[in-house]
């Protein structure tokens, strides 16, 4: 059992006792299965520290690195869990440390509630926010070699230096807006976010898989379950193992011998040489399995007519988000809209999409039901806005 670093103890106790842990991540996703963790950045308020903000850079590749102390601080609903574009680090977190995270306040997310776009860069929203300036060198590096230049180092402190001080500054805005609930009810979606790969999601997302017959399907699906552990226990990405294309191929003509596997078209020498013989036994435990069929319920396709509605749809979950200073991108995509009006066509049930949910139903949902119901309608204003009418 690693001892656990005093640092690391710390940094846990200063964040229970300040209710709040900035926090980020460098990893190595490239020639790997999943994302390898390679350092952990943290910042604390501490009084002692310049600037008030303690940063410590940990490395999780160190044998004696031991981060249950931190863990079971992420998974404290007590203290507030700080990111920017925190998706990747809260999956890597969970998976690599075995733990839940949970109270995030994701600063990208909140940017979105504080009038600015989505999507909107840690750089940039520290500078519109605070007026700092990063001078960043060294993103693209190798964060798994070791040892680490001073200038990688410099640069893992710089993205969680400033983190917290981003924190209040977006929080003052938000609170004053009275949208700091709605930001902080985005962010808990991030606490179930993960990188583990579920083979019954994978099959399901193969390209053309509900052509294939019920058979040809229960070969897909065991070469899906071959696939991922032979990646997984190579730690190779799994397009290298098989890519999509050429599974489907194979489960659709399910050859018995090398030599046929060798007549289909997307597999390489090195793969037939390497990997062959494994294919075929896949595609033999495949043939033994029970069929599996189509799924039965499938998503009405568009109806040419839909395009004017959902154009129509558009034009008012705009004019909303422009008023209430909110990027766009959190209160619908194109497949929402597309969902409401097939159902509404349909004559089907309200669907299951963000939209229609929460507060974004009370800030434009409800309202864009009754546009589509013809119970309201749009038209240009004086001031050339969108205006809404009975």
């Amino acid at each position: 059992m690693a001892t656990v670093d005093t640092t690391v103890t710390d940094i846990a106790q200063r964040a229970r006792e300040t209710g709040r842990l900035g926090i980020d991540t460098e990893f190595m996703g490239e020639g790997r299965y999943r994302p390898l963790l390679c350092l952990v950045q943290v910042a604390v308020e501490d009084d002692d520290a310049e600037g008030g903000v303690r940063v410590e850079v940990l490395d999780p590749l160190q044998d004696s690195f031991d981060p249950r102390p931190l863990a079971d601080v992420v998974a404290d609903p007590e203290v507030e869990i700080v990111l920017h574009a925190g998706r990747q680090d809260v999956a890597l977190l969970r998976r690599v440390w075995g733990t839940d995270v949970c109270n995030i306040f994701d600063t990208q997310v909140a940017a979105g509630f504080a009038g600015r776009r989505a999507q909107l860069g840690y750089e940039a929203l520290l500078s519109e926010m605070t007026g700092v300036r990063l001078r960043k060198s060294a993103s693209f590096t190798r964060w798994d070699a070791r040892p680490l230049s001073e200038e990688q180092v410099r640069y893992a402190r710089e993205d969680v230096l400033h983190l917290l001080q981003l924190t209040d500054a977006l929080q003052g805005e938000l609170a004053e807006r009275g949208r700091l609930g709605w930001a902080r009810e985005e962010c808990r979606a991030l606490e179930g976010v993960s990188d583990e790969r579920d083979a019954d999601q994978i099959f399901a997302r193969l390209p053309r898989v509900n052509s294939l017959d019920p058979a040809q399907r229960a070969v897909a699906r065991e070469l899906v379950e071959w696939r991922e552990i032979t990646a997984r226990d190579g730690d190779r990405p799994v397009p290298s193992v098989l890519p999509d294309a050429a599974l489907v191929e194979v489960a659709k003509r399910r050859p018995a011998s090398l030599e046929r596997l060798a007549q289909i078209r997307g597999l390489n020498d090195g793969t037939l040489r390497r990997r062959g013989q494994a294919i075929v036994a896949a595609v033999q435990r495949g043939r033994e399995r029970d069929p599996i069929p189509t799924d039965g319920v499938r998503t009405p396709p568009p109806d040419p007519g839909d395009a004017p509605l959902i154009a129509l749809a558009e034009a008012l979950v705009r004019a909303r988000a422009s008023e209430a200073e909110l990027a766009y991108e959190l209160l619908a995509a194109r497949a929402d809209l597309q969902r409401i009006v097939t159902a509404l066509r349909e004559d089907a049930a309200e669907p299951d999409v963000r939209t229609l949910q929460g507060w974004r139903r009370e800030l434009v949902g409800l309202e864009l039901l009754e546009l589509l119901a013809g119970r309201r309608s749009l038209r240009v204003g004086p001031e050339r806005n969108i205006e809404v009418s009975p």
